[in-house]
C-alpha cells in the first residue's frame, strides 16, 4: 500500500469511492454523488492548507482521507474536521488506519490542536476506527439528518492532536509550504 498527497487529478478515483455512501447509505449526507469536477475542485481548496490523502495498491486508490477548517471563524484554526472513506473492497486491510496515522501526523507537524468527525449513525465500523484512534465522543445531534426514507442522528467526535495547554498558540503551517520531504517521511506506512 502506497500513501501519498492526492491531486485533482484523482477526483474520478475519489468520485467511485465515495459514490456508494452518497447512493445507498446515510454514511454521507449528500444526496446527489458530487461529480468530478466538483471533487476535484474540493481536493484542490483543501491542499493549500490541509492534508489530502489517499492510499493506492499500484493500480487502484483503495481510500482517501482528509481535514479541512473546523469551521470558519478565526479563533477555530487550530481546530479541524476530519473525513475518511474507504472501498468497499477494502474494509479490514489497514487501509483507514493507515490513513489516519499519516493523516494525524501531518496535522501534528502543521501545528493543529484538535480534530472532530461527525459520524451519522448508526455506522459501528467507523466508530470503532474513531475510538481506535482515541477519539471520544463528545455530542450527538438527534434525527439532524433525513436520508432513505430515515431519520439519522450525529455523532461528533472530538480527539486532541497536541498537548492541550493555555499558551498562545504558533499559527498552523499551511500543507502548501510543508516540506516534501518531510511529507514524504509522515506518508510511510
Amino acid at each position: 500500500m502506497i500513501l501519498r498527497v492526492a491531486t485533482p487529478f484523482d477526483a474520478a478515483n475519489v468520485r467511485e469511492i465515495y459514490r456508494p455512501y452518497v447512493e445507498s447509505s446515510a454514511i454521507s449526507f449528500e444526496i446527489e454523488v458530487p461529480t468530478v469536477h466538483d471533487i476535484a475542485t474540493r481536493i484542490a481548496s483543501v491542499l493549500p492548507t490541509h492534508p489530502w490523502l489517499v492510499a493506492e495498491d499500484g493500480r487502484d486508490i483503495l481510500g482517501y482521507a482528509y481535514a479541512h477548517s473546523f469551521a470558519s471563524r478565526a479563533a477555530y484554526r487550530w481546530s479541524v474536521e476530519t473525513s475518511i472513506y474507504v472501498r468497499s473492497h477494502s474494509h479490514g486491510q489497514g487501509v483507514g488506519k493507515n490513513l489516519y496515522q499519516a493523516l494525524f501526523a501531518i496535522l501534528r507537524v502543521q501545528g493543529f490542536r484538535e480534530a472532530f468527525a461527525g459520524i451519522a449513525l448508526p455506522n459501528p465500523r467507523s466508530v470503532r476506527l474513531h475510538a481506535t484512534f482515541g477519539f471520544e465522543p463528545v455530542a450527538l445531534y438527534e434525527r439532524v439528518g433525513w436520508k432513505l426514507g430515515n431519520w439519522h442522528d450525529v455523532q461528533w467526535w472530538q480527539k486532541p492532536l497536541r498537548e492541550a495547554g493555555n499558551a498562545e498558540p504558533t499559527e498552523a503551517i499551511p500543507m502548501s509550504e510543508l516540506e516534501n520531504s518531510l511529507v514524504a517521511s509522515l506518508l510511510v506506512s
